[in-house]
């Protein structure tokens, strides 16, 4: 009878083990589109909570929801802090930790509510018709900051009131428009209002320029005093926008009046700026090269009693990203990437660095420290693991994750097999490749591979969970994806980031061909069912690859690539980035040579590649009109060949449903011509 009861206990065992296994699936754009994302944790002032953001996808509404949630330090208690059907994020807490100040779209256009924590009621604080952004409660919590948009100039109905239903748009300088919006009548200002509310001050009042910088609208561009006497933002006063990357600091009183400039002889981008604590520095970002956007991102130190910048970061070969002060001043906290992850580093004031994390993970983007000091709140993702928060000794050790935003969906899938490879390129030099096998990868059976290439083009591959481009879901849809960190992508040493800039089409498309050609050396790689998949740079890339890749992929994928440098040059928004990247205009002739070589369009002789090519009506860095040049010649040319085209997207595909058919596109294409 033991036996028997023993046979029954095994097989139950046994079935449930074959259940689980069975009833996992593999990775689909819907359940990418389906998951939580997590961002903008913000430690309590008493150190016990963490607030942070959650977008909830609706996936049949083909929308978000955005709401606040808080977090125990220790992960053991969540809570959810806003349940309107409207979005609320920016979440912020005041000095004393017992309320909870946040923008929300519930009554219109965005603006800031208060709500007692965790179960007070809400009330509103500003009524501004055009909306706000980038809110802030100042240090001692009697003020908040924001932006929002100014009118200033006249619109062409205004100066045409006879003609008041003419639909046009008029311009007698650059730029037109700026990503993914036609530039108008509005400048983003900043604003301070009393935290009880009031009549709000502009602080930039008259001025025709933008804080903080567009398009990104990044809130850590505008800073605080700790003594609540004055801001420090970020502005670019130049006389011609479109060719500058000069951006200075200015600080303002919080009454208003003149701004003083503290970065005046710095040419290139000065953002992010942060006060320490002791109110003795103002730490900030800085690029040292004008007009060039992928210069290596330096760590500042403005002396605020003598005026005097340092930086901080001369001995670290590395871009410095999101950033904060220890409570005590002594120190700073920042990402960075480094070598196909990004890590959190630790500087003090003298300049001395050290690595916090380690693994196969990208930490950082969240990044807040609790009040003493001790404990860092960090996200962290990797390539199949989406963002969630982690907390870790402020020295370094040992990590604990306190969310799980997508426990249950995560055990329903399939894993992927990663691994990190380094490969010789041309010249000798290593190429840093990550490697992700499909889901019940067999080293005896062959499989189609996908050749990545990368945008930016200045833009590391890491252990990102991407919302678009992510390798997790191409690796589920059968294929082995080769993800190689080319020369032109930073955290290798800025040598290596500077390589690709007036050689697009020269080593680091090489590095991909070598990279392509000692994968398929390997036994599991079936070379004859090889593509190559890119999105803007990458789609340059692809396009490059129609042209020159000797036979090596059967089937290519270009979403918003530039197709025609030429053509490009002159439609484009930030004309810095050509004149970096390429010399300078097409028409002179002393950059022919460059235009000759590199440009896509110069070889659509060779093309007799299958090609999908997709883009956004709203992408004015990438113009839709390159995917429709790229699409016209594979159609003469008889090339099987299709074109999607997104009449709401900009030069990324963020709604789900778009994605999600873009996904079902793109792979019955691949799959026709490589499986």
């Amino acid at each position: 009878m033991k036996n028997f009861f023993s046979l029954i206990l095994l097989a139950l065992f046994c079935f449930a083990s074959y259940t689980s296994v069975e009833a996992a699936k593999d990775f689909t754009a819907k359940d990418l589109m389906s998951l939580h994302r997590i961002s903008d944790g913000q430690v309590s002032p008493d150190g016990q909570w963490v607030l942070y953001n959650l977008k909830t996808p609706a996936v049949g509404e083909n929308k978000f929801y955005t709401d606040l949630y808080a977090v125990k330090i220790d992960g053991s208690e969540t809570m959810q802090i806003t349940t309107d059907k409207a979005a609320d994020f920016n979440g912020r807490w005041s000095p004393d930790g017992k309320k909870i100040a946040f923008l929300s779209t519930r009554n219109g256009a965005p603006q800031i509510f208060v709500k007692d924590f965790p179960n007070g009621s809400v009330k509103q604080i500003t009524d501004i018709e055009a909306g706000v952004a980038n809110m802030d409660w100042s240090p001692k919590g009697n003020f908040f900051s924001f932006t929002s948009e100014v009118k200033l100039d006249k619109t062409p109905q205004e100066k045409y009131p006879e003609y008041s239903k003419a639909k046009v748009r008029i311009y007698d300088d650059l730029p037109i428009r700026h990503w993914s919006v036609w530039i108008d009548e509005n400048y983003s200002h900043l604003f301070v209002i009393p935290s009880n509310g009031g009549t709000a001050k502009d602080l930039t009042k008259d001025l025709r320029y933008d804080t903080p910088l567009q398009p990104f609208d990044d809130a850590e561009d505008i800073s605080w005093s700790p003594d609540e006497s004055e801001l420090c933002y970020t502005m670019k006063i130049v006389p011609q926008f479109e060719i500058s990357t000069d951006s200075q600091l200015y600080i303002v009183s919080r009454e208003g009046g003149e701004a003083k400039n503290i970065t005046p002889n710095m040419p290139g981008y000065d953002k992010v700026p942060l006060y320490s604590p002791d109110g003795k520095w103002i730490a900030f970002h800085s690029q040292e090269r004008a007009g060039f956007e992928s210069d290596r991102v330096r760590l500042m130190l403005y002396n605020r009693e003598s005026g005097k910048i340092t930086e901080l970061s001369k001995t670290l070969d590395q871009w410095v990203g999101t950033t904060i002060w220890s409570p005590d001043s002594k120190s700073l906290y920042f990402d960075c990437p480094t070598e196909g992850t990004k890590r959190v580093y630790t500087m003090n004031l003298a300049g001395k660095w050290k690595i916090l994390t380690k693994g196969w993970y990208n930490y950082g983007g969240t990044l807040s420290i609790t009040p003493d000091g001790k404990t860092l709140v960090l996200g962290r993702e990797s390539m199949q693991e989406p963002n969630n928060l982690i907390t870790m000794p402020a020295n370094g050790g040992e990590v604990k994750q306190i969310t799980d935003v997508n426990k249950e969906m995560k055990a329903q899938f399939n894993k992927v097999k990663i691994e990190e490879k380094w490969f010789v390129a041309k010249d000798g030099k290593k190429i840093h490749t990550w490697v992700v096998y499909p889901p019940n990868f067999d080293p005896n059976k062959t499989y189609p591979m996908i050749t990545y290439l990368q945008g930016g083009p200045q833009s590391m591959l890491s252990q990102q969970f991407h919302y678009r481009w992510n390798w997790y879901l191409m690796a589920s849809h059968g294929y082995i994806i080769n993800v190689a960190n080319r020369r032109g992508v930073p955290g290798f040493g800025q040598d290596w980031n500077d390589a690709i800039s007036k050689d697009w089409g020269g080593m680091p498309m090489q590095d991909y061909l070598t990279v392509t050609d000692e994968m398929n050396k390997l036994p599991y790689v079936d070379k004859d069912r090889v593509c190559a998949i890119g999105a803007s740079a990458g789609g340059y890339a692809a396009y490059w690859m129609a042209g020159n890749h000797e036979g090596r992929f059967k089937a290519l994928l270009a979403h918003c690539g530039v197709f025609n440098l030429e053509s490009m040059y002159g439609a484009t928004e930030e004309i810095f980035f050509p004149n970096w990247e390429n010399g300078g205009p097409y028409w002179d002739k002393k950059h022919k040579d460059f235009y000759e070589k590199n440009s896509p369009h110069k070889f659509a002789d060779n093309w007799d590649t299958p090609i999908i090519i997709s883009t956004g009506e709203y992408d004015f860095r990438v113009p839709y009109t390159q995917s429709l040049e790229a699409f016209t010649v594979a159609q003469l040319k008889g090339i099987p060949s299709e074109i999607l085209i997104y009449p709401e997207e900009t030069h990324f595909i963020a709604k789900p449903q778009e994605y999600i058919i873009w996904d079902a596109e793109v792979y019955k294409f691949l799959d026709r011509f490589c499986k």
